[in-house]
């Protein structure tokens, strides 16, 4: 009531004394503010037979003031019902003071620590909660058309992901493209339907699918020699890229001619395999497989989980350690497949990067476990699809050993990129995370606490102060760092050895088919290169080499030469 009473001395008409003598307003706004009263003697509210509130009292010494501006912000309330004096500069540019605010309480000082800052700090990477305290986002005007690309880049935006994605497409379009010049279709449809919806394996291998072949000397192709009647040598005769029937004119070509780029060096027939003088080396094919894919099916799932959690997995930790780990894992299981995998399998996409996300993500939530909303639903959608994706990696024509050999170095490479664990950084005495995101919401959770500054990395400190990182460090936090260290030594290595068994000493491994497939029938032996020579004749003098006819279905493959299944990675 005494609120009300004191707004709506407003429509007061008159002008009038107070019971205590003191001066009044009228309803003019452009009178000029009243002298400062000190020469008025102060009276006790309890002392005094007065109202209880002055508020109560039309009459009561309280100048209004206009409607449209706001009561200065007092710097100090004395004690009773007295009112503080008016100045220029307090009437001016104020703000209206906290009602709920204790102006005797302590100022604590905070501390930018993650065990007990109001801050948010990746406990929410999906982005589903909004601090109510986060203040309004600014319509974009010519303030934002003035900073140009400098608002493009400022880590806010998942640039890898929205790069690969674009490229990966329009390399898949080139695919439809060149498999439609070649064959006169877009997707495969003779002498085999392809079931991904997508272009021939043959096209894929042309177009710098990983297939061993064209990568280093593979026995049965290199070391095979075929001699006519007439005693010449021959060699092995392989699919052609424009393959569309089982004749000889899409069965009989050179090496070079199905890897394409140029080609290969020729070898004899007969070359032993140990030979490297004259040896294929494209390299390259351990990175190209990954922007390609064998159909819509293929690419739509790829790109389903790389905008999901590739976008909120890039957000977590930066573009530049997304990139890494992505094109890391990617390349590792391509050259763990190419050790072991059946060596007429042209392996193509991007789900060994994407497997290596996957590991991110599982470590992302071990970390944080105790932040997130439902983390045993989000460990049960996760082990569900890594679970799927390595059953079907069983089935015949695909490589499993790639989905494998990401999955490993995205672990590997997560423990020693991604942020430790909080209750870890406790333990070791880390008060802030090591690393920085590219995304870091520094909005206070609670009123009054203040924004936690960026933190600089741990990289830039040990550059720059290389004996002041070191000092003073916990011995778990040596036993840790150790340990991380230790695996990303372990992982370069392993990746230097595997290299060196592709190229050079070609081990084999008798037991590690069973990763990649079930013994159901011949399901095993998808893959493998068993010729069978037939002759046609072309002409009378002039035998020509060629190929049983060729079936590629999942289920029963028959004996071809050098059959390069595509497997869907």
């Amino acid at each position: 009531m005494a609120a009300n009473d004191y707004y709506n001395s407003y429509n007061s008409s008159q002008p009038h004394r107070g019971d205590h003598g003191q001066h009044v307003f009228s309803d003019r706004l452009d009178e000029h503010l009243p002298p400062q009263p000190s020469s008025h003697p102060y009276v006790s509210p309890i002392m005094s037979p007065a109202p209880s509130s002055p508020f109560a009292d039309h009459n009561s010494s309280y100048p209004e003031y206009p409607p449209s501006s706001r009561p200065p912000k007092q710097q100090q309330q004395p004690q009773g019902y007295g009112y503080a004096p008016y100045s220029s500069s307090q009437y001016q540019n104020h703000q209206p003071p906290d009602p709920f605010a204790d102006q005797n309480a302590i100022p604590l000082q905070t501390h930018a620590k993650m065990d007990s800052s109001p801050t948010r700090y990746n406990a929410d990477p999906e982005g589903r909660y909004t601090s109510p305290f986060a203040p309004e986002k600014k319509r974009r005007g010519r303030s934002h058309q003035q900073k140009g690309w400098k608002g493009y880049f400022t880590g806010r935006i998942t640039w890898v992901v929205y790069i690969l994605t674009v490229v990966q497409i329009g390399v898949f379009i080139g695919e439809i493209i060149k498999n439609a010049m070649l064959t006169g279709s877009p997707i495969e449809i003779h002498p085999s339907f392809n079931p991904m919806i997508g272009p021939s394996p043959y096209v894929l291998i042309n177009m710098g699918a990983r297939y061993p072949p064209c990568m280093h000397n593979v026995e049965v192709i290199t070391d095979y020699v075929y001699i006519d009647n007439e005693g010449r040598k021959n060699k092995l005769g392989l699919p052609c890229p424009w393959l569309t029937t089982n004749t000889a004119r899409d069965t009989n070509c050179t090496l070079s001619q199905l890897c394409g780029f140029g080609g290969v060096p020729y070898q004899e027939p007969g070359t032993k395999v140990t030979d490297r003088r004259h040896e294929p080396n494209q390299w390259w094919r351990f990175i190209v497989p990954m922007f390609l894919h064998a159909g819509l099916i293929h690419i739509g799932f790829n790109m389903l989980l790389q905008w999901t959690l590739g976008r909120d997995m890039e957000k977590e930790i930066g573009s530049i350690r997304f990139a890494l780990v992505y094109f890391s894992s990617g390349i590792f299981g391509f050259v763990l497949g190419g050790n072991y995998a059946a060596p007429g399998i042209s392996s193509t996409g991007a789900s060994g990067s994407l497997f290596g996300i996957l590991a991110l993500t599982l470590l992302d939530l071990i970390y944080n476990w105790s932040t997130r909303r439902s983390p045993v639903k989000d460990l049960l959608f996760l082990l569900l699809d890594v679970a799927i994706a390595f059953v079907l990696g069983l089935l015949p024509g695909l490589d499993n050993f790639s989905h494998i050999g990401g999955f490993m170095m995205g672990l590997v490479l997560g423990i020693c990129l991604m942020h430790s664990p909080p209750a870890l950084r406790e333990r070791i005495g880390t008060d802030e995370p090591p690393y920085t995101t590219v995304d870091v919401d520094s909005t206070p959770l609670t009123p009054g606490a203040p924004a936690a500054a960026p933190v600089a990395p741990a990289m830039k400190k040990l550059v720059s102060q290389p004996v002041g990182f070191f000092k003073g460090r916990k011995p778990f936090w040596w036993v840790w760092w150790l340990f991380r260290a230790g695996c990303l030594v372990a992982v370069l290595i392993g990746f230097i050895l595997l290299l060196k068994n592709f190229y050079v000493w070609r081990n084999k491994c008798s037991w590690c088919h069973h990763l990649t497939c079930l013994p159901v029938k011949d399901w095993c032996d998808v893959g493998s290169i068993k010729p069978t020579v037939t002759t046609s004749q072309i002409s009378s003098a002039q035998p020509t080499s060629t190929v049983a006819p060729l079936r590629r279905d999942f289920l029963n493959l028959g004996p071809v030469a050098a059959v390069p299944t595509g497997a869907f990675l």
